[in-house]
């Protein structure tokens, strides 16, 4: 394993309680009523304004798991599904391209530090995109590094980006040596952008695909996905804080199930405000005498909050793990991966409720709802939210068969 020799740091009090952790948070949450009146611009433009992206980086929301050594607030794992779940009740469009793009600094930490070096050195506020679809990039060995191409989709915020992690299968001419997952960083000149985002959900996360064309992408710029399953990493030498020494694809539904949080809890909070001043258009009984109202009301509340104790205590617990220097074993880690798709298919039945109960009100483009109705959906096709994927992954493992999933 990269970094051998290089134990975690416990790393500075940043976790939840803490002021800084907090203020954080609160940045989130002031922007909420602008972020949610800009809400039908951000669709129509498909992509982030450029005002909301400008909101972000002045409030510092993309920089909460970059290193503190560059400026960034290095606050623990959990932040990305506070602040997700902030922003989500705001627009699921930006706090889908917030979490994407903040989680690249975290995952920059990681790399060696000429490639930190790289994208820091010139600007700690440069944007990452990236495309974790390992079989869409192939590359073979070179000299020095390695040689690289492939068509990559779901780029999302990648106009606004500087630099971009691609993920590829890296094969030799001896088939003996099997085959390698590896992440490349690659620069804005280095790669295409090819505008394909319309879309029904996530309308304003510019989520386009990406073309490389044999571009040779040096060794340092590159980590292979071995080198993130726990434990010290090649950016352990410079980052020893233990969220660096996360295991990165078993936590990875839980860089975005807050987005799908978020985007719930506001879907709830509309219903009861709209139920509680509202009458019944054919009876005029009021809404919030109904007992189906109630029920609704109640059935949705209890999966939000259980959503977001299982992706809050996952989140906490994977850092206390880190912080000790346990790494999660196999089991452990499918279990990770269970409860994030699980915890996301919740949100989504909760939006699908209120959806429903709604009656025609949903209907309307006017109003919120019918975008929470499509943005949870979208949020809930990402591969690290499909349940049966994951549930399947899990219980082969608990029976004692080989996991499918090659990142963990």
């Amino acid at each position: 394993m990269a970094g051998d020799g290089v134990k975690a740091d416990a790393g500075s009090a940043a976790g939840p309680g803490t002021a800084g952790y907090a203020a954080m948070v609160a940045r989130a949450k002031a922007l909420i009523p602008e972020l949610r009146d800009r809400a039908s611009k951000t669709e129509e433009l498909r992509r982030l304004p450029p005002e909301t992206e400008r909101d972000l980086h002045d409030a510092g929301l993309f920089r909460v798991v970059q290193p503190k050594r560059v400026g960034g607030a290095e606050l623990d794992y959990v932040a990305l599904v506070d602040c997700a779940d902030a922003l989500g009740q705001a627009d699921a469009s930006v706090a889908w391209n917030f979490a994407n793009l903040a989680s690249h600094h975290w995952m920059l930490g990681m790399f060696d530090r000429q490639a930190q070096d790289a994208v820091w050195a010139r600007d700690a506020d440069a944007l990452i995109a990236s495309s974790f679809i390992f079989p869409a990039g192939r590359a073979r060995k070179a000299d020095g590094g390695y040689v690289l191409r492939g068509h990559w989709p779901f780029s999302s915020g990648v106009e606004s980006c500087d630099w971009n992690m691609l993920s590829g299968v890296v094969s030799s001419d001896d088939e003996a040596d099997g085959i390698e997952y590896r992440i490349f960083l690659l620069n804005r000149s280095e790669y295409k952008i090819n505008d394909t985002w319309n879309a029904t959900g996530l309308c304003g996360t510019g989520s386009n695909d990406v073309w490389v064309e044999d571009t040779f992408v040096a060794e340092k710029m590159t980590v292979a996905v071995s080198d993130l399953t726990g434990g010290p990493t090649p950016g352990s030498v410079v980052n020893p804080n233990a969220l660096y020494a996360l295991p990165v694809f078993s936590l990875f539904p839980y860089v975005l199930s807050g987005v799908g949080l978020g985007n719930a809890q506001a879907c709830l909070n509309d219903y009861v405000e709209f139920a509680r001043h509202r009458a019944s258009t054919y009876n005029r009984a009021k809404l919030s005498d109904l007992q189906t109202t109630q029920i609704k009301i109640a059935e949705a509340s209890a999966k939000v909050d259980a959503a977001r104790l299982v992706m809050r205590t996952n989140c906490i617990d994977a850092m206390a793990d880190a912080r000790r220097g346990h790494v999660p074993d196999l089991a452990a880690k499918t279990r990770l991966r269970r409860d994030g798709a699980f915890a996301v298919n919740l949100c989504t039945e909760a939006v699908s409720l209120l959806f429903a109960a709604s009656g025609a009100r949903s209907l309307f483009t006017s109003g919120a709802l019918q975008r929470q109705f499509r943005d949870a959906h979208a949020v809930n096709s990402h591969l690290a939210f499909n349940f049966d994927a994951a549930g399947t992954n899990y219980g082969r493992v608990a029976l004692g068969l080989p996991s499918e999933n090659l990142t963990l």
